[in-house]
């Protein structure tokens, strides 16, 4: 287990739950701003992306109610992306989700979601920054990232390129503004 929050729960991706991400990212609606409608997922490409990669995420299964409804993972920017984006040397976290069980949209779980992942990321792992990049026209989740004290830092332009055509992003950024101890 990752962290729990009350209802709310995140554990680390586990084999069993190939089935489920193989399930969501072949839904077209989930699709629509994860990945894309014309890139669907079955068990294999699941499989491959998520278990059989060496990347540097944290890899986790989001629960609602002890029921796996979303994936999101976390990771540390790298100095290069750093840079990129004209950060300084603190330490600064990404993340990426969405919720699968559509049926989970539009109940205030995905502004729960970031709210205790940010809390986790800066209280646990000492981040100083929490970033992602929603494509603009993503205004459900940017309306959930705002709620939970995001901001828009800037707009990258064609910065994903989704079902074809690259899209326009934003880089919002939490910045923990407690004291230095």
């Amino acid at each position: 287990m990752v962290y729990q929050h009350g209802q709310l729960s995140v554990r680390i991706l586990g084999e069993r739950d190939i089935p489920l991400l193989a399930k969501w990212l072949s839904d077209p609606a989930v699709l629509e701003f994860y990945e894309g409608r014309d890139n669907p997922f079955d068990y294999d490409k699941a499989k491959k992306v998520f278990m059989d990669s060496d990347d540097e995420e944290t890899k986790c299964i989001i629960e609602y109610v002890h029921r796996p409804i979303g994936y999101i993972q976390f990771y540390e920017l790298d100095e290069v992306t750093k840079r990129k984006y004209g950060f300084g040397q603190e330490l600064i976290y990404g993340i990426d989700q969405f919720i699968g069980e559509v049926e989970y949209w539009n109940k205030g779980i995905g502004t729960l979601l970031v709210n205790s992942m940010t809390s986790y990321l800066i209280k646990e792992k000492r981040a100083k920054r929490v970033i992602m990049d929603p494509q603009a026209r993503n205004l459900r989740a940017i309306r959930c990232y705002e709620k939970s004290g995001f901001r828009k830092v800037s707009k990258l332009l064609a910065h994903e390129l989704h079902e074809g055509v690259y899209q326009d992003c934003w880089l919002m950024e939490y910045r923990d503004m407690r004291p230095e101890k």
